[in-house]
C-alpha cells in the first residue's frame, strides 16, 4: 500500500470519527442541566439507608458495590501483568543503585512533603464517607507519598520504603479483603457487599456500617497496586541507566 493510500484512508477515518463525535456533542444536555432521576434519588436515600453523607462513596461502595470489585480487579490485573512483562526482562536485581539527589535541602523538603502527603492520603481514605474522596483517590495519594522519596531523595531509599515485598502484599490483601468482605455478607445469608454492620451516627467516621471496611480494602488495593506499578517502572528505568 503506497503513502497516498494510507494518508487517503487516515484522513477518512478521521473525518468519520470526528463526525461521530461532533453529532454526540450535539446531543449532550445544556451545561447545568441534569434530567438523570437517579443522582436526586441517591442524594435522597444515602442518609436514611445507609448513613453515609458522601452519595458517591455509597454508590461506589454499597449500591454498586460488585461493579466497584470489577474495577478493582483491572488494576489488578493490570499491576500483574507490568510485573510479568518488565521483570523477566531484567538481567539482575537493581535494588542496591544509589542514585541520590545531591541537595540536603531538597532531600529535608522532599521527606516533610512526603509525611505530608502520607497523611493527606490516610486523612482522603478515612473520610470518604464524610466527604469528597475515599479508597480509590486516598490510595493514589498514599503512592504517591512514596514517589515524592524517589523524586526527591533517592531510588534506593524509595525502594527499602516501598519494596516488591511490601506493595505486592498490600495490593494482595486490599483486593483479598474486599472480595472477602463480599463472602462475609453471603455467608449471613445477605447479598454480596450487603452492610453486616451496624450504621453507625450519621457524619461520624464509624458511620456506614461494613462500607467503611470495604473503603479501606479499596484504599489498599489502590494503592498497593501503584505501588507495583510504580516500581517495576522505575527499576526498569535504573536497569537502562546503570546497564544491567
Amino acid at each position: 500500500m503506497s503513502r497516498r493510500v494510507r494518508i487517503a484512508l487516515f484522513l477518512v477515518s478521521v473525518a468519520g470519527v470526528s463526525a461521530f463525535l461532533l453529532w454526540g456533542l450535539a446531543g449532550l444536555p445544556s451545561f447545568g442541566d441534569y434530567a438523570g432521576p437517579y443522582g436526586d434519588l441517591i442524594s435522597n436515600l444515602a442518609k436514611p439507608q445507609r448513613h453515609i453523607a458522601n452519595a458517591v462513596t455509597a454508590v461506589v461502595f454499597d449500591y454498586r458495590g460488585f461493579d466497584t470489585m470489577g474495577e478493582e480487579l483491572i488494576l489488578f490485573g493490570a499491576a500483574s501483568s507490568v510485573v510479568m512483562l518488565l521483570r523477566e526482562t531484567r538481567d539482575e536485581d537493581v535494588a542496591d543503585i544509589v542514585d541520590r539527589v545531591r541537595s540536603d535541602a531538597t532531600n529535608a523538603l522532599s521527606l516533610l512533603a512526603a509525611l505530608a502527603v502520607l497523611v493527606v492520603g490516610l486523612d482522603v481514605v478515612a473520610h470518604g464517607l464524610l466527604t469528597p474522596g475515599g479508597g480509590f483517590q486516598g490510595g493514589v495519594v498514599l503512592a504517591a507519598a512514596f514517589l515524592i522519596v524517589f523524586l526527591g531523595v533517592e531510588f534506593f531509599a524509595y525502594n527499602r520504603l516501598a519494596s516488591t515485598s511490601f506493595g505486592e502484599p498490600v495490593e494482595a490483601f486490599g483486593a483479598g479483603g474486599y472480595v472477602g468482605l463480599g463472602l462475609v455478607s453471603l455467608a449471613l445469608g445477605l447479598a454480596f457487599l450487603e452492610n453486616f454492620m451496624g450504621l453507625g451516627t450519621f457524619g461520624r467516621l464509624t458511620s456506614g456500617g461494613s462500607v467503611l471496611l470495604v473503603n479501606f480494602s479499596s484504599g489498599l488495593a489502590v494503592g498497593g497496586g501503584f505501588l507495583v506499578i510504580f516500581n517495576e517502572f522505575l527499576q526498569e528505568n535504573m536497569a537502562a541507566r546503570y546497564g544491567r
